[in-house]
């Protein structure tokens, strides 16, 4: 079957296309088809059903660059790997940030269900594995509401446990110590702000991303608060965090229970509460899978590889 698609903007193609090809060599390979440029058209060949699919993620990448300005890779393999079961998720909440270039939406049905849950639950449990989006959904959504001036603050925190590596180890004071387990919430924020007003609102204690023992002893009103990798909390440490919730707050509740770094015959905090928690009006749990992966495409894979040799010792 052959299709010719018209370039909506064939003066962007560069970007449309990615960096050589990137972006249409991904297609090819996850599709089985070919693509080819002539003139003002994309040619896509193949078997009728990865032509048909081919044809409207080009479609929904041309959408989405007039819309946003901009096209990424990341953007393509979350065509690529959409659920159409939901109509490729066209009525989905689109949640917009500070960056203008940027708005985020759901990639898959898991991460529609995820969104929603946090926008009518004042506490969110979130549980999946690697690259399904649940900090970065999470922080999307605390900025939305920072915007909107639903909320006053943002508080993220993690746990500063160990993968493997030992703290002490590291050079540097304390600050210096802890700042790698904070980088994914610091890369989080700076793709939906600017450098400059990141550095104000944390400089202004209007977003704060700190180390879970820093949470001690206050009360946050107001505020969404976000505790990420909370598999490797312990459950005094998980009690001490669910207290800090204030009025007019909103608590997500983050983390991956198949990696726990806690020493052996430690119990995890995140897996005590959502026991103890489950049944309770207001708290809500979601649970993110595989088929929730959003990042290279490689990545369900792995994961994939990884669920089944442990399968294979138990």
């Amino acid at each position: 079957m052959e299709v010719s698609i018209k370039l909506a903007s064939p003066e962007r193609e560069v970007e449309l296309f990615g960096p050589a090809d990137s972006h249409l060599r991904l297609l090819r390979q996850s599709l089985g088809v070919q693509i080819a440029a002539r003139q003002a058209n994309l040619v896509i060949r193949g078997k009728e059903k990865n032509v048909t699919k081919a044809a409207e993620i080009i479609d929904k990448m041309q959408e989405r660059l007039i819309k946003r300005g901009l096209l990424t890779a990341d953007d393509v393999t979350a065509l690529i790997t959409r659920d159409d079961s939901r109509e490729t998720l066209e009525a989905t909440k689109s949640i917009t940030v500070y960056s203008p270039k940027k708005v985020i939406e759901p990639s898959t049905k898991g991460q529609l269900k995820y969104i929603e849950t946090m926008q009518t639950n004042d506490l969110t449990f979130c549980i999946g594995p690697a690259g399904t989006g649940k900090t970065y959904l999470a922080v999307a959504v605390a900025v939305s509401m920072l915007k909107k001036k639903q909320i006053r603050r943002i508080v993220l925190a993690r746990p500063a446990v160990e993968a493997g590596e030992k703290l002490g180890f590291l050079p540097g004071d304390v600050q210096a110590k802890v700042n790698p387990y904070l980088r994914p919430l610091f890369d989080a924020l700076e793709d939906m702000m600017d450098f400059a007003q990141m550095k104000k609102f944390t400089e202004l204690d209007i977003i704060e991303i700190i180390p879970l023992a820093f949470m001690r002893g206050r009360t946050l009103n107001e505020a969404v608060i976000i505790c990420d990798e909370a598999q490797n909390t312990s459950p005094l440490q998980m009690l001490m965090v669910l207290t800090r919730l204030g009025h007019g707050s909103k608590m997500i509740i983050t983390g991956d229970i198949t990696q726990i770094d806690l020493d052996v015959g430690q119990k995890s905090g995140m897996v005590e509460a959502i026991k103890t928690l489950r049944r309770i009006k207001g708290i809500a749990y979601v649970e993110l899978t595989q088929k929730d992966i959003a990042r290279h495409r490689l990545v369900q894979n792995i994961v994939r590889a990884y669920r089944k040799k442990e399968k294979a010792k138990s």
